[in-house]
């Protein structure tokens, strides 16, 4: 430990100690501060970088916004040494610590704090930590303990002495919904040090309702000064919207780094400087990925990290990754699980940052409207040797996508269909068993399920992966209103506020809880799909057409219940609406056909149409073609 005045350059600052902002919700406290729950006397947030320990007190700084994620740093960048510098003034005594990868503390140094002759004196404090034995896993942080007088630290931050390159970066968002672009504009905007490194924020404003026309634009506009510019195009998607701003950072800006942000977000400010800061100290060019916290339950971490299988060609959690979970219930020192270091393959881009080197060797994003588009880039970017790493401590608040019907509603089409162009791209060629074995599997379930929506939109889905790459560009603009009008035909599809606007169920509610219960073996899983499937050929009763025969919430809406029914209403997974489904044997057959027609197609012409994707893959990720879409 030093003491002494030592305040660093910007560019020396790779993460910053902060607090939460004024107007965040109490529940986001566990992430900046762990402190025990029967306190009586809470640690006062003085500022977002100043914080008063009271008398009395024993608190730390192992939480997921201010401990240090030392294994990434170690990992991807060229740092060996982190110093951690702040200022304090008062009485107390400062320990810092390091963990395993199995959570186990490690002590590493500590001194006591005696308050000076002036109350008014700062003092300041440095200590050093090797990142040599993070190679698998661990964080580093500190522990405050005070007497009897309190203690207060300022401007603490996790620093280096390299004297890293100051780069700039083009950050960017679509929307479609701009009451909550405008919020996350108004916090980007309040940070002078964030805005020292952004060049641009890009707005691709793609929504009927436009952002300026929107309470609180003037404000986040005033914020952001000359550096806001909104870009109004046509709705082309997340793909065509965030692609919009990869092409004005590289195409029409000097910047070195461009970052996306999804428009429908909580941002936490400090998180642009992290990875802004990782990206300029790794030592190869790496893509560099926020973790989702929940929206909803803001002390829970969604998301932290996710892989693609390419031999299934389905994302999912990277191995050793921890979904949902709660940092107010289990701080980070009482965490076994959070402490090893997780290797992605590719990220979200509710926050994404990218080196322009990245952008301009792996092109542009695919003309995908929406899904998959961001799994597909990171892979087609590690094939160009630039990684993908998803960075702890860099995150903002994100609706769950488990609290979304987008596997069922308009979004299975693109689903569906940019899975499979992913796969043809990027999966080996024996992916075509997994997609006809799932594919088919997964139609089934949605017939028993009375989804006939779904299924139809699935199979224009897989039709339109069949005409071939030509018409992806055109699809930017068609294929929504398309998908739109074909579901504009089921009853599956039609939401209403509430169950209470249909008759009130035939059948007694204590039925259902007999058909409840899952088959958990081949052999009962096989059996209660071949009694649906029966059930669902024969004709259904006349009164059931008129009245559903159950209400049924969104969490037991499963095909082993809805393939015993005749109709039911079903609450959408957002609870914002309930739909009213209704068994209809002919639609049963016609779909089920035309899915068996489909995947036998898919199987038969796979390896034509991976060569196809590929030869095309060039042009759909060029600039000149992006261009050219924008130029309309």
């Amino acid at each position: 430990m030093r003491t002494g005045h030592r305040r660093v350059a910007a560019e020396q600052v790779l993460q910053r100690i902060v607090m939460p902002r004024d107007e965040d919700p109490l529940d986001v406290r566990p992430l900046y501060i762990d402190e025990p729950e029967t306190v009586s006397n809470p640690v006062t947030m003085l500022s977002r970088r100043s914080v008063q320990v009271p008398a009395h007190a024993k608190v730390s700084f192992a939480s997921y916004f201010n401990a240090f994620p030392a294994s990434y740093w170690k990992r991807w960048t060229q740092v060996d040494e982190v110093v951690l510098r702040m200022k304090v003034r008062g009485s107390g005594r400062l320990d810092v610590y390091r963990s395993k990868p199995n959570g186990d503390s490690v002590h590493l140094e500590g001194t006591p704090v005696a308050g000076a002759k002036s109350a008014k004196s700062w003092r300041w404090l440095e200590f050093r930590v090797s990142l040599r034995p993070f190679e698998d896993g661990g964080w580093i942080w500190f522990d405050v303990l005070t007497n009897d007088s309190a203690l207060e630290i300022d401007e603490a931050a996790w620093t280096t002495d390299l004297r890293l390159p100051r780069k700039r970066v083009v950050l960017g968002t679509t929307t479609m919904r701009p009451q909550d672009c405008v919020v996350a504009l108004q916090t980007l905007g309040e940070d002078a040090q964030v805005l020292d490194v952004v060049e641009r924020v890009v707005v691709a404003d793609q929504g009927a309702e436009k952002i300026r026309d929107t309470a609180g634009f003037d404000e986040a506009a005033r914020r952001l000064g000359d550096k806001l510019h909104v870009i109004e195009q046509a709705n082309l998607g997340g793909s065509g919207g965030f692609t919009r701003v990869m092409y004005e950072g590289v195409y029409n800006s000097e910047a070195e780094q461009v970052m996306l942000l999804d428009d429908d977000i909580a941002l936490e400010p400090d998180g642009v400087l992290r990875a802004n800061a990782f990206a300029r100290a790794a030592t190869k060019p790496v893509i560099v990925g926020g973790q989702m916290l929940n929206l909803q339950a803001r002390s829970r971490l969604h998301s932290m990290g996710e892989v693609v299988n390419l031999g299934a060609a389905m994302w999912h959690a990277a191995p050793d990754a921890v979904t949902d979970y709660d940092f107010a219930e289990y701080p980070l020192r009482q965490s076994t699980k959070l402490h090893k270091r997780i290797h992605a393959t590719y990220n979200g881009w509710w926050m994404c940052l990218f080196p322009r080197e990245v952008i301009e060797n792996t092109g542009l994003p695919l003309p995908l409207f929406i899904k998959w588009d961001d799994a597909e880039y990171s892979l087609r970017a590690a094939k160009h040797g630039y990684p993908t790493v998803t960075l702890p401590g860099a995150a903002v608040w994100h609706m769950p996508w488990t609290d979304k019907n987008d596997a069922t509603d308009w979004t299975a089409y693109f689903h569906i269909r940019n899975r499979l162009i992913l796969a043809a791209l990027h999966s080996p060629e024996e992916v075509r068993y997994n997609l006809v074995k799932q594919g088919l599997k997964l139609t089934l379930r949605h017939l028993l399920s009375m989804e006939y929506s779904t299924v139809a939109v699935q199979q224009k889905a897989i039709e339109d992966f069949l005409a071939g790459p030509e018409g992806l560009f055109d699809s930017l603009r068609s294929a929504l209103p398309e998908v739109r009008r074909l579901r504009e035909h089921y009853d599956d599809a039609q939401a209403r506020s509430s169950a209470q606007e249909f008759p009130d169920p035939s059948a007694d509610p204590v039925m259902a809880e007999g058909l409840l219960t899952p088959p958990v073996n081949p052999v009962m899983i096989a059996a209660r799909a071949s009694k649906a499937l029966l059930h669902n050929l024969k004709a259904p009763t006349d009164e059931a057409a008129q009245r559903p025969q159950l209400n049924i919430p969104a969490a037991k809406a499963l095909w082993f219940l809805l393939g015993s029914l005749d109709s039911a209403t079903v609450t959408q997974a957002d609870g914002n609406g309930v739909a009213f489904r209704r068994r209809d044997p002919d639609e049963f057959r016609r779909l089920g056909a035309k899915a068996l027609a489909n995947y036998g197609r898919l199987s038969k012409e796979w390896s034509r149409l991976q060569e196809a994707y590929r030869a095309a893959l060039p042009e759909l990720t060029s600039a000149e073609a992006w261009k050219q879409v924008y130029d309309q």
